[in-house]
């Protein structure tokens, strides 16, 4: 089984987390027939950018099952797991609000990543009151998501400041 990161927008779907939620429970049933899961959907306050990380066996069927759900897919890529365990992002029981989007530089490898994260990670302590959560790495180190709990944005900007990593976006994760 593989990881997949699928990039959509939710705004002509849903307009409120309630509306979301619904959505998430469908997919998670029609993705269940496929011996597929959704692991995790965040959502833009704005609703204008939707993230879903799918297990599955191929990209296909993770596009087919969304696609069919009437959900227009901008991206899809394979993506790793980084600083978390994948049954205890399952049991959704974290809470993020800050998703950070960092386009990686063309020469960087999964190993230098790697590396580097473990590196820089220890410093997350001179910022105390943002939580780091996880990273989805694509595969094709094209970029990673790293999903925080913050008091707000600054805060956040801070907590990449203190692991000297660069920001590319910051998007406001529905709570």
């Amino acid at each position: 089984m593989g990881l997949f990161l699928v990039e959509s927008s939710l705004s002509s779907i849903v307009s409120t987390k309630q509306e979301a939620d619904q959505k998430a429970a469908e997919l998670q049933t029609k993705l269940g027939e496929k011996e597929a899961s959704l692991i995790e959907l965040q959502v833009s306050k704005d609703f204008s950018r939707s993230f879903f990380i799918i297990e599955a066996t191929d990209k296909e069927i993770a596009s087919s099952v969304l696609q069919e759900a009437g959900i227009t897919i901008e991206l899809i890529k394979d993506v790793r797991l980084v600083g978390d365990e994948l049954e205890k992002v399952k049991q959704q029981k974290d809470v993020v609000n800050y998703l950070v989007e960092w386009n990686l530089p063309e020469d960087l490898t999964m190993d230098q990543y790697l590396a580097r994260k473990k590196k820089n990670s220890v410093h997350y302590e001179e910022v105390p009151e943002v939580a780091f959560a996880r990273t989805y790495v694509c595969e094709d180190m094209s970029k990673c998501l790293c999903f925080y709990d913050a008091p707000d944005e600054a805060a956040v900007k801070r907590a990449r400041e203190a692991v000297k990593t660069p920001i590319d976006s910051i998007t406001e994760i529905l709570g």
